[in-house]
């Protein structure tokens, strides 16, 4: 909780230091980066930095956070720590490396506001800082715990499977030969890459089998094309065009919080868009091999029914559950497979109230459906989402 004192301060700052927020975390990382190159090549996604969203995420996070300690003092946006803290575990981000960005966070603040940051503004924000930080370090620690923390691991490719034209399906075992853990449908592991430039960049991609003890992780990897304003994806470019059956590759334990809670008797709706199908199948398949019971509401939308990944065992998983139906829908060639033409659209979708939600996919997307959801009297604290890098959803 924050203190009265600093309480005040924030309150008062709040609206100067959301409105420069934007050039605050471009300084930031620009000094970050000076300072640390290293954590440019290895750890942050030089994509995202190329392409702002990095730091559209960060504003948001913290900006989320301080109007949260100020307008509900007794709550902590667990939700919003909780998906930071495993997208960081997955990283293998460590506690002292939150000192150097503070270093670099309140330099670019004080170069910004300049003259208004006198010591009890810079006393209050960096009890915010550290609220946030200590939060982070203390969940990431018991992630780290629950995981055995094993670190970097390498896995030998022992397949490869051509799943449409811009999506590889690899199918991986350790190379070490020792046991591998069990992870929960939805997660989503990082995968490390040395480049040819020497740079070892790190991606994470949701975990499409199905979980269970057998030794192989399986990931399902859409090749980015970037257009004027966004690069080419560096990982998954090399990841089509390198990497086939002996390659070896560098993989985290499962993370990730967008997984299936105690669901036996409550109604589902699994909602993706594009590649944003490889959790949901994962959980799709995961309730077949439990055997639910209850409605199961499967909805998808995608450029074509030729570029929907894993629509074979999209459409195989919810056959296997008793209740479940399944909704398609394409913007072209939609008829010729029987789903339906355009974007999707709940409208007709019986949606019952106490429906638990799980949606996956491009932001506008995600939005659009929790829109209709919410309209279809779905409570909000039952809508969970994954977004595949930054997350800018508390950026807009």
């Amino acid at each position: 909780m924050l203190s009265e004192q600093s309480a005040v301060t924030v309150r008062a700052t709040l609206p100067v230091v959301g409105a420069a927020i934007g050039e605050i975390t471009e300084r930031f990382y620009d000094g970050l980066f000076t300072a640390h190159p290293d954590l440019l090549r290895d750890l942050f996604n030089r994509g995202n930095q190329a392409a702002g969203t990095q730091r559209q995420a960060l504003a948001g996070s913290i900006a989320a956070f301080a109007t949260c300690l100020v307008e509900h003092p007794d709550r902590r946006p667990d939700a919003m720590l909780g998906r930071i803290a495993h997208k960081h575990a997955s990283l293998g981000v460590r506690p002292e490396q939150y000192s150097v960005v503070r270093e670099h966070l309140f330099a670019a603040i004080a170069a910004v506001l300049g003259e208004a940051v006198t010591p009890e503004v810079a006393a209050a924000w960096d009890e915010v800082y550290w609220l946030m930080a200590n939060a982070l370090i203390a969940i990431e620690k018991r992630l780290y715990e629950e995981s055995g923390d094993p670190g970097w691991r390498q896995w030998e490719v022992v397949e490869r499977i051509a799943e449409t034209a811009d999506v590889v399906t690899f199918r991986l075992r350790p190379v070490d030969g020792g046991p591998v853990t069990g992870f929960r449908a939805g997660q989503y592991v990082s995968v490390r890459v040395e480049l040819p430039d020497g740079a070892r960049q790190i991606r994470q991609y949701s975990l499409s089998g199905t979980p269970g003890a057998e030794a192989v992780r399986q990931i399902s990897v859409k090749r980015v094309s970037g257009d004027a304003g966004t690069p080419d994806g560096e990982v998954s470019q090399h990841l089509h065009a390198r990497v086939q059956p002996g390659s070896v590759l560098e993989l985290s334990a499962p993370y990730g919080d967008l997984v299936l809670g105690d669901v036996s008797e409550r109604p589902l709706l699994l909602a993706s868009a594009g590649i944003g199908v490889t959790p949901m199948v994962a959980m799709l398949a995961q309730l077949a091999e439990e055997g639910h019971r209850a409605p199961v509401t499967v909805v998808h939308g995608d450029r074509s029914p030729a570029e929907h990944a894993l629509r074979a065992d999209h459409e195989a998983y919810a056959g296997k559950l008793p209740r479940a139906a399944v909704h398609f829908w394409y913007e072209t060639d939609a008829a010729e497979f029987g789903g339906r033409t355009g974007l999707v659209d709940l409208a007709d979708i019986d949606v019952p109230r106490d429906t638990r939600a799980y949606l996956c996919g491009p932001l506008p997307f995600m939005r659009a459906v929790r829109a209709q959801l919410i309209e279809k009297g779905v409570a909000p604290a039952d809508i969970h989402y994954e977004v595949f890098g930054p997350d800018l959803w508390l950026a807009r």
